[in-house]
Parts: C-alpha cells; structure tokens; sequence
C-alpha cells in the first residue's frame, strides 16, 4: 500500500503516469509497504497468461528476491523511477522517503533494485542520470543505496508512520533489532534475486 498522502496524475503520452505527493512527507516517512493484498506471480506462472497480460506484469511488476513478479493492487504500481530517487526500497518489506518530498513533487524509486532482467532505457533529462536501468546495477550500487537508507532510517521514528501497522511481524522484529543495534542492519542487497539459485 502506497502512502495516503499522493494522487496519481498523467505526466505525458511518453511516460505515461505518476505519483504525486499532496502534502509534506518528510525524510524517514514510510512511502510504501508491500502488504498482504499484493500480487504475487511464481516466475512459472508468467508464460501461463496471455501475452497482453505478460505485458502488463513485465510492465506494473518487480521481481523480489524469491523470484515472484509483485504487482501492487492500489496505484503503487504507478510509481516511475528516477536516478536520484526521492523514496527506496529497504529490507523492511518497505520503501521510505530519503529526502523530504513537497506537495507536488513526484514520488520516484529506483528500479535498480527491482531485479531487472534487461536494459530499461530511462527518459529523463536530469543531470545524474545513468540513462538506462541495468540487471548489474544492483551489485555496482548497492553500498550506496544503503547509506540512503540508513540515513533514512534514523528519521523513521521521529515523523509521522500512517503505514507502519502494515509491517509484516518478522520485518517489525528486524527493524526493531536494528534499532537496537545498527549493526543489524539489514542491506537492501537482502533484496537481490540470485537467478543461480532458482
């Protein structure tokens, strides 16, 4: 589930839509939870739809570390990326904001994480920007995504959390252990689909 505070709005015909936040989510703030009521796809089942509809899960989901293609149920799934993103995923089972998101301003990830399978060319005209998505750059930037997050992190508790009662118990237990200790902190690499294994 996506935080309450955003709206989806088209942006153009070439990219299509996006969210935007309506009011003021400051850094720390949980942007989004992969809650109960996702869909998940086993990557065996992918070939068991239609193509039209394997379009549609290619385009809407991400593969998690299992391997399952995550399609979120609410406009989640709407969420494009960006290379200097301003919300990320983390080993939580959420994403939070790592910087202060504005009324009006797009929420953006980075679908690095989401376990690319191909070269996704990027339309954006930022400076920073790597131009295109790629499988490898989960393990080039991965130390660097933490460093986000755990910057992140430590805001967590100090702003408001209108999602956190989502967390799933076992992610509850590991954030809660690596406030106790930041030495358990567990890296978004946790994330990474290692296809050798599947």
């Amino acid at each position: 589930m996506i935080h309450p505070d955003v709206a989806l709005k088209h942006i153009s015909d070439e990219i299509g839509y996006g969210i935007f936040a309506n009011k003021f989510i400051p850094k720390g703030t949980i942007t989004y939870v992969q809650d109960s009521l996702e869909i998940e796809i086993p990557s065996e089942d992918v070939e068991k739809h239609s193509k039209d509809m394997q379009d549609v899960i290619e385009k809407y989901s991400f593969i998690d570390e299992r391997g399952y293609r995550i399609i979120s149920w609410d406009v989640a799934k709407y969420v494009n990326h960006c290379c200097q993103c301003n919300s990320m995923s983390t080993g939580y089972g959420f994403e939070i904001a790592i910087t202060d998101i504005y009324p009006g301003d797009q929420i953006t990830d980075e679908y690095g994480i989401f376990n690319m399978q191909h070269e996704m060319p990027l339309c954006c005209d930022k400076e920073g920007c790597r131009k295109v998505v790629k499988p490898q750059d989960f393990d080039q930037y991965y130390p660097v995504w933490d460093k986000k997050i755990i910057s992140a992190l430590d805001a967590l508790r100090e702003v408001p959390q209108p999602l956190i009662h989502l967390m799933e118990y076992e992610d509850k237990e590991a954030l809660d252990s690596y406030f106790v200790d930041v030495q358990n902190y567990k890296s978004v690499y946790t994330l990474k689909f290692h296809h050798e294994k599947a």
